[in-house]
């Protein structure tokens, strides 16, 4: 379908438009146009991935300036659908456009998912991985083959190994480009095996060049992989952020540093290696140390803490000029050997820190000032570690960083306490939640804001958008992240039939309440209803059943009692059952197994965990889910001090309530898991949400709109088995015909319907044809040309 959008002609690859596609579109246009940021929801399988990319690369064919469309996700298959749906978008444009409209799109992940060399991808961790590939690619390694190939005419056998398709990629220079096109992971190996070239260091080198870029959102929100990946990204740029119900909580995550006694153990093993090594250093080749302080130099330079003139001015006299760097970086960590010594004090004053028996928490101006009165350590020093450290283990040719994790963790935290005054608390706990007679201490710095983290995206980019299925109440957001959109809707469903059936189950057959709260969910009684609620809806419910629980130890000590009670077997002479565990192969298999029991008819229940896995990323269409259980309310674990200085944060920074943040994220949850259950319209599902809270205008009125409006009142404050009377009701409607043609005009939107549209708001049928020509430079232009423009080449190494 091709059709006019306020004067933009859009490419959508399907024959049918939802009307919240469309109003989904209008609101992402308008913020394009606004050049500002956005936050919508869009109800779970109704094309929020498809929707958001035909506009987007719609807009960039017809407006050249707009930059790159940066597409974040969360996890490896949620980027392998969006290429999927990106190359059948790309292919119905070119077959009405032609060449010229033409892109080059690609994903970017890690070295484990990317690598194709024999020995290195055959490595189990991502540390691993990354750990071999630099000792086969470092510039010092390299440096010394080609010295040994110099000096002799073979290489010795004890020469360094070096990686043929990192070699390879290497000598082609310039040239080594791909072609337009859609790429996925798989393609990049493939592509790589075919060319020899190496896949991950290709897709860097790539970036420049792309229109359509899809990977983590840790390569925008950590800040330590942001300045190596996407520092080169231009303002022009349109980011993505998708289901991005959990961003906040992601945010926080990259900006929090957990210590233990072992990683500060292994730090001081690290300081004396290093110590070693510069030792060695010193003695036989002193030259690279001073050559660090150029670099060092260089690196501040781009990071904006002096600017280029200063900083050629210390290359070039370092004695005179010694004044202008002391502000930047402190005399007593420039030095190799007395950055170490610092490194050591600093690591004594956080054992001596951790061995208190009692529960502290503090700010980090009060952990700055008792660090400078007890181990005369200024809070200056702390703030470039992290820089420092990776500087040095260049310069030391350290291969196998993953070796020096404690000391670079060590560092993280340094310069995390050293830059953040606020936002920020450290919390120090001498002994383990679960086990409090066995001393395990663990010193937290949380950050307790998740906007310091996605801020500079939000300053950087033109245009940045949130979205999910379930961002209600979509006006915390914007809060919580510390942004003014210019567009925020939550869209509603479209339907005309009833495919979406929630209901809320309160009591069980025998009128007790039923919930999870903290004195009701160990009650026998509220144990035996919810077995009995899953034995009842696996009568009369086909194909899959999926319950999600609060958490493991709550769906451990359920399955536990209803093996006791009878009520597991009870439901497996109906449905095979299966488990998530907290082992991901094993939840792998299970879900594997679940899939096919559902294929041969047999039918299962898979009973999984809130915040779990399964919860966040699988899709339960068809029948592999018609139904699906919500026991409880997954608040978190309020007596966690993080959980609670946050909250306390909220309160006194954003006004907040503590109660209305915490419903807010058992609720989101909540949604997110019963969401698995629908993934088009032409789906359909029970949602069971099992507690008496949910009854409550409080809870249920945090639930996204496209759930709540399918709510009505006679499907609240329901018994057993009057929740299973009208799901049996549901599921009769639900079997006859889906009757497509009744649609036309109400839920699905033709060409005609579109065209009328966009006629009523006074534009007339789209354009068709090449896009205009690119303009010289600036974000899309290049050294390439045409849509496939970019900056220049990058050189990774």
């Amino acid at each position: 379908m091709i059709f006019n959008l306020e004067g933009l002609t859009v490419y959508f690859p399907y024959e049918y438009l939802y009307p919240e596609q469309y109003r989904y579109m209008l609101e992402l246009k308008r913020a394009l146009d606004a050049k500002g940021h956005g936050c919508l929801e869009m109800p779970t399988g109704t094309g929020k991935t498809i929707t958001c990319l035909s506009l987007i690369t719609s807009y960039q064919l017809q407006n050249p300036e707009c930059g790159k469309l940066i597409y974040c996700t969360r996890t490896v298959p949620e980027m392998e659908k969006v290429l999927a749906e990106l190359r059948n978008l790309q292919a119905y444009r070119e077959k009405h456009v032609g060449k010229a409209s033409q892109i080059m799109a690609l994903g970017l992940s890690s070295r484990k998912n990317m690598c194709i060399h024999p020995k290195v991808a055959d490595e189990g961790s991502r540390e691993s991985v990354d750990a071999n590939c630099r000792r086969l690619t470092a510039s010092w390694v390299r440096d010394k083959h080609m010295a040994a190939l110099a000096n002799e005419e073979e290489a010795p056998e004890n020469a360094p190994e070096l990686c043929e398709f990192f070699e390879d990629y290497e000598k082609e220079g310039p040239n080594a480009i791909l072609p337009p096109g859609v790429y996925t992971l798989a393609d990049l190996r493939d592509f790589g095996r075919k060319k020899g070239w190496c896949p991950y260091f290709l897709a860097r080198h790539m970036i420049s060049f792309a229109n359509v870029v899809v990977y983590n959102y840790q390569y925008l929100l950590d800040p330590k992989v942001a300045n190596m990946v996407s520092r080169e990204l231009e303002r022009e740029c349109v980011v993505v952020f998708d289901e991005a119900h959990n961003i906040d909580n992601v945010c926080i995550e990259a900006l929090s540093v957990n210590l233990r006694q072992q990683t500060l153990d292994g730090a001081s093993r690290n300081i004396a290696q290093l110590t070693q090594r510069i030792e060695h250093v010193k003695a036989h080749d002193e030259q690279r140390l001073r050559e660090e302080y150029t670099r060092l130099v260089n690196g501040l330079a781009q990071q904006g803490v002096l600017d280029r003139a200063r900083s050629d001015q210390l290359i070039a006299n370092p004695v005179i000029s010694e004044d202008i760097l002391r502000e930047a970086v402190p005399g007593n960590i420039r030095r190799a050997e007395h950055f170490i010594a610092f490194l050591r004090r600093f690591v004594e004053y956080l054992k001596q820190r951790m061995r208190g028996g009692s529960v502290e928490q503090e700010t980090p101006i009060a952990f700055l000032a008792h660090l400078q009165q007890t181990a005369a350590i200024d809070g200056k020093t702390l703030k470039f570690c992290y820089d420092r450290i990776t500087s040095l283990l260049k310069t030391l040719e350290v291969v196998d960083t993953e070796d020096f994790s404690a000391i670079s963790l060590i560092c993280d935290f340094a310069t995390l306490v050293g830059t953040y005054e606020k936002g920020f608390a450290l919390i120090l706990e001498p002994y383990d939640e679960r086990y409090p007679n066995i001393p395990d201490p663990v010193f937290q710095l949380t950050c307790l804001d998740a906007s310091y983290a996605i801020a500079p995206v939000f300053d950087k980019f033109n245009s940045v958008f949130i979205t999910s299925g379930t961002l209600s109440p979509i006006n915390l957001y914007p809060q919580l992240l510390g942004f003014k959109p210019v567009c925020s809707a939550a869209l509603d469903m479209t339907l005309t039939r009833e495919c979406l059936c929630p209901m809320v189950i309160t009591r069980g057959a025998d009128q007790q309440m039923v919930s999870t709260k903290f004195d009701m969910r160990d009650d026998p009684g509220v144990i035996q209803n919810y077995g009995r609620v899953l034995i009842d809806l696996c009568s009369c419910v086909p194909d899959g059943i999926v319950a999600f629980f609060v958490s493991y130890s709550y769906m451990e000590q359920i399955i536990s009692k209803w093996h006791e009670t009878g009520v597991l077997q009870q439901v497996m002479r109906r449905k095979l059952v299966f488990l998530e565990t907290q082992d991901v192969v094993e939840t792998s298999l299970a879900l594997d197994n679940y899939r096919r029991a559902c294929n041969c008819g047999r039918g299962a229940v898979f009973l999984s965990v809130a915040r779990g896995k399964i919860a966040e990323g699988i899709d339960f269409d068809r029948h592999y889910g018609r139904a699906v259980i919500m026991y409880g309310v997954p608040y978190q674990y309020t007596l966690s001090r993080i959980l609670r200085a946050r909250l306390e944060y909220l309160r006194e920074t954003f006004q907040i309530k503590e109660a209305d943040f915490l419903s807010f994220d058992a609720v989101r949850q909540a949604a997110q898991c019963v969401g698995r259950v629908i993934r088009s319209k032409a789906d359909y599902g029970l949602m069971v949400f099992c507690d008496k809270r949910y009854n409550s205008h409080d809870k249920r009125g945090k639930l996204p709109k496209w759930i709540t409006s399918h709510l009505h009142e006679q499907q609240l404050n329901l018994s057993t088995d009057m929740a299973v009377a009208i799901a049996r009701q549901f599921m009769r409607d639900m079997a006859q015909p889906y009757d497509r043609a009744g649609q036309m005009g109400k839920s699905l939107l033709d060409q005609n319907s579109v065209n009328a549209m966009a006629a009523a708001a006074g534009f007339g049928p789209p354009t068709i044809g090449p896009p205009p020509p690119k303009p010289m430079g600036g974000p899309m232009g290049g050294p390439m040309g045409g849509p496939m423009g970019g900056a220049g080449p990058m050189t990774i190494g």
